[in-house]
């Protein structure tokens, strides 16, 4: 788990309302490319940090869902061999479901809290983390375990990573469309690190998740999604140090393909450019595309849905049409002093039907939002 992680925003990848505690798992599985060949040295310091977030997405007259969002992770090394790590997040959510998606505009306010902690325990040439999240809100509860193995060669120029995740939700909406619901998801993580050179380092991780239960939205009128749900996910990061600038260049490749039909790319860039006097900036740039779920209906409020697939199954949720989207962000970070580290970090996205590279399009979709700003302050202990 990285405790000095960004905030995972809630975009429109390809995941229902309520995915947040497989959200969670995911991040205890993920594996950090910076330093990553270090991992089998315990910090030797702790480090506390505070981040809030203040996220407003909004479509074309109409504001939408608001977040905001404190947190606080503590890291801390044990005798040497082992670090224990928490994290604490508090949400308070509010606003409306995206037009043409339900069958009521209503309203709403929500309040989630959600909690992960781990413990590392270091070896010669590798390590092994146990990880546990709980996330909670008014009709969602999600709980998830973790287990990450890390082994180094001799000249710790390359790393494997293993990991593996289960997470149970509870759904009971607030309508009652159902009650005592559930969720289970299984995923498995397996990565390579390699160091290149002096100024090179890549990575490729491949993760598969395997997930049954209710998958619908109990908020939306019309969507009736299948309940199982099998995905892959290929991850390839490279980092380059540009000598010349003293900067680092991060680029990186994900494929997301499912039991949906869905399959998507995102492509990100980001550049760090060290300056005078502890000051930081990092510009980043993503670019997104997905095809539609094989069940997935164009909005239409003249007639009840019916299922492209013939097997029952129909959503209107933008999150599974097809679409492209592409965000842009500045990152500012100043070190105050040996222990002090404050930054802040805005990013826009913008979502349209029209900008997909794969899959027919969905005409009925309005274009999508989202602006967050993000602060955060850590020490070092």
């Amino acid at each position: 788990m990285n405790h000095v992680q960004e905030f995972p925003i809630r975009t429109s990848e390809p995941a229902p309302r309520g995915s947040l505690g497989a959200a969670l798992m995911a991040a205890a599985l993920a594996l950090p490319l910076a330093g990553v060949v270090h991992a089998e040295s315990a910090p030797e310091r702790g480090l506390i940090a505070f981040k809030y977030l203040d996220y407003q997405d909004s479509q074309p007259g109409a504001s939408r869902i608001k977040v905001q969002a404190p947190a606080l992770s503590i890291l801390a090394p044990i005798s040497g061999e082992w670090s224990l790590g928490s994290s604490f997040t508090s949400d308070t959510i509010s606003g409306a479901s995206p037009l043409y998606q339900s069958s009521a505009i209503t309203p709403m306010h929500d309040h989630r809290r959600a909690l992960e902690v781990d413990a590392t325990r270091y070896f010669a040439n590798g390590t092994l983390t146990f990880g546990a999240s709980d996330s909670k809100e008014s009709d969602y509860l999600s709980r998830g375990l973790s287990l990450q193995a890390t082994h180094s060669n001799e000249s710790k120029n390359t790393t494997w990573t293993a990991g593996l995740g289960y997470n149970s939700d509870l759904i009971n909406p607030s309508n009652h469309v159902v009650v005592d619901e559930t969720k289970k998801v299984t995923a498995l993580l397996l990565g390579v690190t390699q160091v290149l050179s002096i100024d090179d380092i890549v990575q490729a991780n491949l993760s598969l998740s395997l997930g049954h239960g209710d998958y619908s939205d109990p908020y939306k009128f019309a969507d009736n999604r299948p309940r199982t749900k099998d995905s892959e996910t290929v991850m390839l990061r490279w980092n380059h140090f540009i000598d010349a600038s003293q900067g680092t260049a991060r680029l990186s490749y994900r494929y997301y393909t499912d039991s949906w039909s869905i399959h998507s790319h995102t492509l990100g860039l980001e550049y760090v450019q060290p300056l005078a006097q502890g000051w930081t900036v990092t510009p980043t740039a993503r670019l997104y595309t997905q095809s539609a779920a094989s069940f997935y209906v164009n909005p239409d409020a003249s007639s009840f849905p019916f299922a492209p697939s013939g097997s029952g199954s129909y959503s209107e949720d933008q999150r599974v049409s097809a679409f492209g989207a592409h965000s842009l962000g500045l990152k500012v970070a100043k070190q105050l002093d040996a222990n002090w580290l404050a930054d802040l970090k805005y990013e826009h996205y913008e979502q349209r039907a029209a900008w997909r590279l794969l899959g027919s399009g969905s005409p009925s979709q309005l274009p999508f939002y989202f602006r967050s700003i993000q602060l955060g302050l850590s020490r070092a202990f």
